[in-house]
């Protein structure tokens, strides 16, 4: 299982990096060209949600993201340090619009992935997306 490991200041311009990372190893572990841009956008909107929940949250620790090869699947976990509140419960300082946009975000996340799971406490969240990858051919003796 090869894992890499990103971690970048909670600003908006660092997410492109992020969809660009993600992109090449995905690639590189086996997930289908053709599903390469629906990789690129779920991780810029997960690095886009956890970048604006920091900001607003006056948060200065870095937005990490894991990019995970497995033996027949890619999976890609974006993590964030934001208070979140349990199921039902509200944000702690978040208004209306910035709930409605999180949600929104979690809805265009859950449309371009198949498995997601989103994870949330008080000391952060995650979003874990996975693809299936397909085993690289054999080259020519």
């Amino acid at each position: 299982m090869a894992t890499v490991e990103l971690r970048f200041s909670a600003l908006p311009e660092h997410v492109r990096t992020a969809r660009l990372v993600a992109a090449a190893v995905a690639r590189r572990a086996g997930v289908d060209e053709a599903v390469l841009d629906e990789v690129r956008l779920a991780v810029g909107e997960a690095c886009s949600r956890a970048v604006g929940l920091h900001r607003n949250g006056g948060i200065s620790a870095p937005v990490k993201v894991l990019l995970t090869e497995e033996e027949k699947q890619f999976s890609i976990e974006v993590g964030d340090e934001a208070p979140h509140a349990a199921p039902g419960g509200h944000t702690p300082g978040a208004s209306g619009a910035e709930i409605e946009e999180d949600e929104m975000g979690l809805a265009v996340i859950s449309g371009l992935v198949d498995d997601v799971e989103v994870s949330a406490g008080e000391h952060g969240g995650s979003i874990r997306m996975r693809w299936s990858t397909t085993p690289p051919a054999a080259l020519p003796a």
